[in-house]
């Protein structure tokens, strides 16, 4: 939900100095990070397959109102599938596991959806 034209190295070390503060509490080294990374680099093109007719507009914000729910659902949906589809194989390294990576990124895509959706209607109680 970062504004759109924030540069993207500021972008990237952002993402990654919070995916390190995520590993130090999880005690996970590195998977966080670089879900994270990846996360912030796949995120321009997310942004460009399903940007809105009228753009973004000048203030570059996820302006939910003009956007509208559907998008922003839509974009965190797709922005999880690859976050998750991403973490859950480098936790498992190797594809072995192929079947409990796809289960756990489709039970985490969907509780996150929902999680993220209930949100947006509760800080946004306008958009209903």
């Amino acid at each position: 939900m970062m504004p759109v034209k924030i540069p993207k190295p500021i972008i990237l070390v952002s993402a990654f100095a919070m995916g390190l503060i995520i590993d130090m509490f999880y005690d996970s080294p590195g998977v966080h990070a670089s879900a994270l990374v990846f996360g912030a680099f796949i995120r321009d093109y997310l942004l460009n397959i399903i940007e809105p007719e009228k753009g973004f507009g000048k203030d570059y914000f996820f302006d939910i109102k003009r956007l509208g729910v559907v998008w922003v659902v839509s974009y965190l949906g797709m922005f999880m599938l690859f976050h998750l589809l991403f973490y859950y194989s480098v936790e498992a390294f190797s594809m072995i596991y192929f079947y409990e990576i796809m289960i756990s990124t489709i039970i985490s895509l969907i509780l996150s959806v929902l999680v993220m959706s209930i949100y947006l209607l509760i800080d946004h109680p306008k958009i209903r």
